[in-house]
């Protein structure tokens, strides 16, 4: 993947080796926004459930499924995790300066290996970077902030905006 910025504005560009496929938006037709509303509401939901819901074969569930998987439309299926149920009941969303945004890609791995950062973004504006942080408690959110990323080499200032709890969460509706 190329990433190069300009100013604080960056620009990703994907070869088509990398994302397996065109940089042109798949055709969705009528029967795969339908799959892709059933599965969104249980990802779980077995093929044939899912042909039965939309009055066609089983195989056509299976096809349309495995192109929208190779054409990247469906990136992955996984399990959602509810933090608060497995001890996090914390989360910030934390703005990152960098001393020099070219440094970003490193900075990026460096953030990959602290477990409790689940999200970063490239943004435009004040910070280079945005994450989303889960944490134990206060003190462990501390730790993280000030013990792993205020020590990753190049990380200017960080600044955080502590999550109340998510209104809500979706994909793209079709």
């Amino acid at each position: 993947m190329d990433v190069h910025s300009v100013g604080n504005v960056y620009f990703c560009q994907q070869t088509k080796k990398e994302i397996g496929m065109s940089q042109e938006a798949m055709q969705l037709d009528e029967f795969d926004s339908k799959i892709l509303r059933q599965l969104e509401l249980d990802g779980r939901m077995a093929f044939s459930a899912i042909a039965q819901e939309l009055g066609i074969s089983n195989t056509m569930v299976h096809q349309r499924v495995g192109k929208m998987m190779e054409q990247g439309v469906i990136e992955r299926i996984k399990p959602e995790i509810n933090e608060k149920k497995v001890g996090y009941d914390w989360a910030a969303f934390t703005g990152l300066t960098l001393e020099k945004d070219h440094d970003s890609e490193r900075i990026i791995e460096a953030l990959k290996l602290i477990p409790e950062v689940t999200e970063c973004y490239f943004i435009t504006g004040a910070y280079t970077l945005y994450i989303r942080i889960v944490a134990r408690d206060h003190e462990h959110m501390r730790k993280i902030l000030y013990d792993k990323i205020d020590n990753i080499p190049g990380v200017a200032k960080t600044e955080s905006i502590i999550e109340l709890g998510c209104a809500f969460k979706r994909n793209i509706v079709l």
